[in-house]
């Protein structure tokens, strides 16, 4: 099945990483999957990614995972999108954490730069800024609070319950790009 879209979570691999605020990416595809997906996670070494197969109303997808750890996310994408022949602009979606956004807050945008995200840096390298991404917001990261160690640690039930209200709202996001809505 060739895929009209790709949609890509960023995050990192391993139980370690479960229930982070980096791995918020991987929490929106994984509600993504429940709405739209069919069948198993499958991995796929060459692309360095698990993936599955899915369709919003006629369109195939693809959900995908990058297994190569956020900092190298783009290094997995460019491989899909050359692959499956796939033009960014018009076939890619990535969903990231952002710790500039506040907590719970969800932003869509067409095209962009990076910001202070390495995944996204990655990925832009990669590509360039010609796609789609929605953002989802993890911060303010506390003051004094190392980013890195904090944007990897685990989230409180209560964070956790204000990201999961804006992934929520993906699959509607993700259904109007669909139908250029």
């Amino acid at each position: 099945m060739k895929p009209q879209l790709l949609l890509v979570g960023l995050g990192n691999p391993g139980a370690t990483y479960d229930r982070t605020r980096h791995n918020a990416g991987f929490a929106a595809l994984d509600h993504l999957s429940s709405e739209f997906g069919e069948g198993e996670w499958k991995p796929m070494q060459k692309f360095n990614a698990v993936i599955q197969e899915g369709r919003i109303v006629t369109a195939p997808i693809l959900l995908v995972k990058p297994q190569t750890y956020m900092n190298l996310s783009g290094d997995s994408i460019v491989k899909l999108l050359r692959f499956y022949k796939l033009e960014p602009g018009k076939q890619l979606i990535v969903f990231t954490d952002d710790v500039d956004l506040p907590l719970g807050t969800i932003r869509f945008r067409e095209k962009g730069g990076p910001g202070t995200h390495n995944g996204m840096k990655s990925i832009v390298d990669s590509i360039g800024e010609g796609f789609a991404r929605l953002r989802l917001g993890i911060g303010p990261q506390p003051k004094g609070k190392d980013l890195a160690a904090w944007v990897l640690s685990k989230m409180t039930a209560a964070d956790a319950k204000s990201l999961k209200s804006a992934i929520d709202q993906t699959p509607e996001i993700v259904r109007k790009f669909v139908l250029g809505e």
